[in-house]
């Protein structure tokens, strides 16, 4: 049987490369479950220009020839001038809403910066068409009726009720009127935060009953290279009824081109890293909703976007729809308020916590508590891992002292192995025997690490997903806690003026920075202080251990390397008090000391 830290560093490694490969190589595959197949209805009720052959779609647009520069890409204020546009200002955004269209297609996050740089340009989220990336949220209504209705579209040129800018407190209302008799009203609010409602009224004037439905959709154009881990979905997004959870990548959406859904409860939209834009109807409506791809030009297009039952209206009468839509930084706090204020299906889960999220949302709950009695990620982290070290003292002091056992028994175990060098067997059986005869459990001491697995594992997934995380500053020179350590000792932290990351071939491994030698220190000590192996070979690879380690975590988060530095520590003190207490030397500085008087020698 291996010792035990043969299963305590396989344990620990096969994690660390299991979540290296996720992180820099994996993309997702994860399989989706077969849609529903549409309902006639959707089809017959939509009546939309056709972009795809036997394929009807809500709201894509066609180019044309007779305006051909709409669908040319220009700078983002080029295609922001094509359009009159009411201001949209809140303490938490800023953009526009263009006339034409009555589309909401401008928007940036002013409390969230590019860089760490405060003076960096705001997150853009939505953009309109014509720009580089189009993003944006269109609704209005379909012609259910055949009648030939002229009902709003892209190319609708609305008419401010009023002056003045869409803020909190302060809705825009826009109007439009067909020339058949139906007037369209369009009444805009926003809250403080990321929620935007939209309430949208017909007024029938004319002779004869219409029957219009109300659609909502959200359309992206050539979005950003998604980032393709594993562990974090990018792409489209919803919890739609008995469906559940949808996560559809931008390739899916490519290969099946449509996936269509019947849901009540749903919400539905598109999610990246640390952004997203939802529709959030409402909880009681019945819905046509579908995720579709597509291309303009050279465009790829995606869509998400639903269809309500429609609703006839009778001269003189009028029919009303509301419709939300978020479009904002993923704050969990911000979405579990929405998820319980309006009632909404799972709204939390447009953060990917995961599998484990009973771990990871708590993991994060319980960080995010201690940030704000403290006011720094970094401290609520080492915190929260000295709480975790408390609550599991009495296991790990079991196993560290069975590790200490084995220690005192290593010339015992050298002997019976030199005994029996020719006879594997009765090698086994004789350390078992030592074992049971001194109550020892070998595999004990792997404990601490099969403990440590999921938290690491929760850690670095509240780290990697979570916006809060996103430039939380620690101390000295790191700035960003979700991203690795800027400096670098192949360069003398910065003395010397290069970059080793661009020199070929090997640049990609000259990344370590001064926490990850601190962490690939504090592995070294707590790697000698466990029993060593008999076996050269496996003694061997357990001492470049180490420095495996500080290369493989040396592109992690640096929230990340501190956490297991810190633990690290902890736990060579720990392990040290309880080796002391069992009688058994500590020579940490004597095997430091060989290790330099052994090279001097040879």
């Amino acid at each position: 049987m291996h010792d035990q830290n043969n299963v305590f560093y396989a344990i620990a490694l096969s994690a660390v490369i299991l979540i290296t490969w996720q992180y820099f190589f994996a993309t997702s595959f994860q399989s989706k479950p077969a849609a529903p197949k549409a309902s006639q209805a959707r089809g017959a009720a939509r009546g939309i220009e056709t972009v795809r052959p036997q394929t009807q779609a809500l709201g894509k647009e066609t180019a044309t020839i007779s305006d051909p520069q709409r669908f040319q890409p220009a700078s983002r204020q080029e295609a922001l001038g094509r359009s009159q546009r009411v201001a949209i200002h809140t303490p938490r955004l800023t953009g526009s809403i263009a006339l034409t269209g009555g589309r909401i297609d401008d928007l940036s996050l002013v409390q969230y910066r590019k860089t760490t740089d405060p003076k960096s340009p705001p997150i853009e989220l939505l953009s309109p068409s014509g720009s580089p990336q189009p993003f944006y949220a269109e609704f209005g209504w379909v012609d259910g009726s055949s009648a030939n209705l002229k009902v709003p579209t892209s190319d609708t040129v609305w008419r401010q009720q009023g002056t003045g800018s869409l803020g909190v407190g302060s809705p825009v209302t826009l109007v439009w009127q067909n020339g058949q008799g139906l007037e369209f009203r369009r009444t805009i609010s926003v809250d403080d935060k990321y929620l935007f409602s939209i309430h949208d009224e017909v007024a029938n004037s004319g002779p004869t009953a219409v029957t219009l439905a109300p659609y909502a959709l959200i359309s992206r154009y050539n979005p950003p290279p998604a980032l393709g881990y594993y562990l974090l979905h990018e792409g489209a997004i919803g919890v739609l009824g008995d469906s559940g959870l949808q996560e559809v990548s931008y390739k899916t959406l490519d290969e099946k081109k449509r996936l269509a859904f019947n849901p009540d409860n749903a919400w539905l939209g598109f999610t990246d890293k640390y952004w997203a834009a939802v529709l959030l109807p409402e909880t009681s409506s019945r819905l046509q909703a579908e995720f579709s791809a597509g291309a303009l030009g050279a465009l790829k297009t995606y869509q998400a976007d639903y269809l309500r039952d429609g609703q006839t209206i009778a001269p003189g009468g009028t029919a009303s729809a509301t419709a939300r839509l978020f479009a904002g930084a993923k704050e969990v706090a911000i979405l579990d308020d929405y998820d319980k204020a309006l009632n909404l299906n799972r709204f939390d889960l447009a953060i990917d916590w995961g599998w484990f999220r009973f771990i990871t949302k708590p993991m994060f709950t319980l960080i995010d508590t201690i940030f704000r009695l403290v006011g720094n990620f970094g401290v609520a982290i080492l915190i929260v891992t000295l709480m975790l070290k408390i609550a599991f003292f009495p296991l790990a002091n079991k196993s560290y002292a069975s590790a200490a056992k084995m220690k005192a028994l290593q010339p015992q175990i050298q002997l019976m192995r030199e005994s029996f060098r020719d006879d594997k067997v009765k090698q086994q059986q004789a350390t078992m025997e030592l074992y049971r005869k001194e109550k020892i459990n070998p595999i004990a001491g792997c404990l601490p690490t099969l403990i440590q697995i999921p938290v690491f594992f929760s850690l670095y997934k509240v780290l990697f997903v979570t916006i809060e995380m996103r430039q939380a500053p620690f101390f000295g020179w790191i700035k960003d806690l979700s991203a690795p350590d800027p400096t670098n000792v192949f360069n003398l932290f910065g003395l010397i003026p290069y970059d080793p990351v661009s020199l070929p071939l090997l640049g990609g491994f000259l990344v370590i920075g001064a926490w990850p030698l601190l962490m690939g220190l504090t592995q070294w000590l707590q790697m000698k202080l466990t029993p060593a192996s008999v076996d050269p070979a496996q003694a061997a690879v357990l001492n470049w251990m180490p420095v495996i380690f500080t290369f493989m975590l040396a592109k992690f988060s640096a929230g990340l390397v501190i956490y297991w530095t810190w633990n690290n520590a902890l736990s060579v003190i720990q392990q040290s008090i309880v080796m002391r207490r069992n009688g058994v030397r500590i020579e940490l500085w004597d095997k430091f000391r060989a290790m330099f008087t052994r090279g001097a020698r040879e």
